[in-house]
């Protein structure tokens, strides 16, 4: 630990005639090995320390601590004007506009103890219990002394004025930054304005990006004039040109054109088009409502949801929906608009090339290091499988009270009778696969009972039992920090092919009316790997059709037919 002292007045002299003067040269501390030559034109006021190795260089700081190996150059004011928590406890409207969903943010939030908070509202002791470890650990975070971590370099921003800034930081022409954390490997860039915020590890903001009242979560990007309020953004999202506004955005969340705006809802894994607006436009009560957009949901160009609505996971929404539909059990579907209508295809996207693109793209394309959120990538997983059974189950429900309908009602949507049988099959296909692709990983255990209803908690495939034993466990104290609730998240995940082989075992036993044999579970292993393999075949069948001649318009445009070709292999990569 670096050992402090008082300027000499030698040193004094040598910094006033390089330009610099003090507020009180003795409320300044410097190292042993303290150079005046790193001080350049500048004014120190209140209280300052200098690690070894800091410069300032035409700047005024006021209440801070510079780290070692740390500049300061042509900023306009960093400074720590009172006492701080610097964002932590900063109280985020996420997902309900009124409030009623409030996060209390903190530079260790991580996305599953945010949606126990966002979601679990009707536990108010649990909530009670979290806000009071959150309250704790800002209280400990505070402080009248502004920090610059070590590492850092932070040139031509304007104000800065009580943030805490960690290791390895670089700030360039930032404009306003106000009350908030940047956590370690942060940038921050050219006119961005940020308040009442936290950003954690590796975390961007750029090119004017606006936030107000918001968490910018691991390896996180906010960039080219992006603005956002009251949000959450949790591992890996990335955000540019667009608007948000309390939204709890869930790892991988995308958008990146000016006219996407996106109010009051959840996402994750979550990609939205040109012109796709997801708001509230019903305040008879005020702005109350709220839509949610299970994993993977996709808007095309244009799409427009009213809240409230809800979507299966990794569905494609295309065209405008007001009628506040609910298909939360029919994941992998296209919900498009027809003369008016919400018309629902269940399924159709399980032979969508693009949806087995994005499954494989997301782990590939994961730059955190702290891992803090917890993410399962699993393709195959309880939670979409068991929306899948009850769908194949309300399908045939539909199909039995009208077998000669051309067309069925559910939840506000239309489902026409071809689409609902070949959503049968490709729902029947799908679950073959799964199950047989958790059989094949983890193992039989008496201790790792995977039985009952999985939810997604913000990108963490989990049981609903092991989440409210979790919250139980917070209720009687046994969790009294939230790291101390993030472990039993982890430990969970740590365990979660053996929780999911369990849950397909189980599955596999209702369906056959007795616990199955070894054989019996080669046999569904072999079957799934089968029903993947043709799976696979149909999407590949698709990705075919988007690399043949036909979608080759506009290539080789002063050539022959040959010639589009190589041109458009030559462009898409293709061999």
């Amino acid at each position: 630990m670096t050992t402090h002292r008082k300027l000499t007045p030698d040193e004094i002299s040598a910094l006033e005639r390089l330009g610099n003067s003090a507020e009180n040269w003795d409320a300044v501390e410097v190292p042993e090995t303290f150079s005046p030559s790193g001080i350049l034109q500048s004014r120190l006021e209140g209280h300052v320390v200098l690690d070894p190795g800091a410069r300032i260089v035409r700047s005024r700081v006021r209440n801070y601590r510079i780290g070692e190996g740390s500049s300061v150059e042509g900023v306009t004011a960093l400074e720590c004007r009172s006492r701080s928590a610097f964002g932590n406890g900063t109280a985020v409207a996420a997902m309900n506009e009124c409030g009623g969903r409030t996060v209390p943010v903190f530079d260790r939030l991580s996305a599953q103890v945010a949606y126990v908070l966002a979601i679990y509202r009707h536990r108010p002791q649990t909530i009670a219990a979290l806000e009071a470890m959150i309250r704790t650990y800002a209280e400990e975070r505070s402080s009248e002394l502004g920090e610059v971590g070590r590492g850092c370099r932070i040139v031509g921003a304007r104000f800065i004025r009580e943030v805490r800034i960690g290791d390895d930081c670089r700030i360039d022409g930032a404009s306003m930054l106000c009350n908030g954390t940047l956590c370690d490997g942060c940038r921050v860039g050219v006119d961005v304005k940020a308040y009442d915020f936290i950003a954690a590890e590796q975390a961007r903001l750029d090119n004017g990006a606006t936030v107000e009242r918001c968490f910018v979560g691991e390896s996180c990007r906010l960039d080219k004039g992006f603005t956002a309020v009251d949000s959450l953004f949790f591992a890996n999202s990335h955000c540019e040109n667009g608007e948000a506004a309390s939204i709890f955005a869930g790892p991988y969340t995308v958008s990146h054109h000016k006219s996407s705006l996106l109010i009051a809802g959840m996402f994750s894994f979550f990609n939205a088009g040109s012109g796709s607006n997801q708001s509230n436009h019903l305040f008879k009560s005020g702005p109350v409502h709220q839509a949610v957009h299970l994993r993977g949901c996709k808007f095309a160009s244009g799409a427009y949801v009213m809240s409230p609505a809800l979507e299966g996971a990794f569905t494609m929404v295309m065209g405008h929906h007001s009628y506040h539909h609910d298909t939360a059990i029919f994941p992998y579907s296209y919900l498009i608009e027809k003369e008016d209508r919400s018309v629902l295809m269940p399924g159709a996207n399980l032979t969508s090339y693009g949806a087995v693109r994005d499954i494989e793209k997301w782990p590939a394309r994961d730059r955190r290091e702290v891992r803090r959120d917890t993410i399962n990538f699993e393709e195959y997983n309880p939670y979409v499988t068991g929306a899948m059974l009850r769908a194949v189950d309300t399908l045939h429900s539909l199909e039995e009270g009208d077998p000669d309908a051309a067309e069925y009602g559910y939840n506000k949507t239309m489902i026409r009778a071809a689409a609902l049988r070949r959503g049968l099959k490709l729902y029947n296909k799908a679950i073959v696969a799964a199950l047989g692709a958790m059989l094949g990983r983890g193992a039989s255990s008496e201790r790792y009972d995977g039985g009952g209803r999985w939810i997604d908690a913000a990108g963490q495939y989990i049981t609903l039992r092991e989440t409210e034993a979790i919250l139980d466990a917070i209720d009687r104290g046994e969790l009294p920090t939230t790291d101390a609730v993030d472990n039993r998240f982890r430990v969970f995940f740590v365990h979660y092919d053996d929780y999911a082989h369990s849950w397909a075992e189980q599955v596999c036993a209702a369906m056959l009316g007795h616990a199955p044999t070894a054989e019996e579970l080669n046999d569904v292993i072999a079957a799934g790997r089968n029903a993947h393999e043709a799976m696979r075949r149909t999407t590949d069948a698709d990705r075919e059709r988007d690399c043949s001649p036909e979608m080759a318009v506009g290539y080789g445009l002063d050539g022959d037919g040959t010639t589009r070709m190589e041109d458009y292999r030559a462009v898409r990569g293709l061999r």
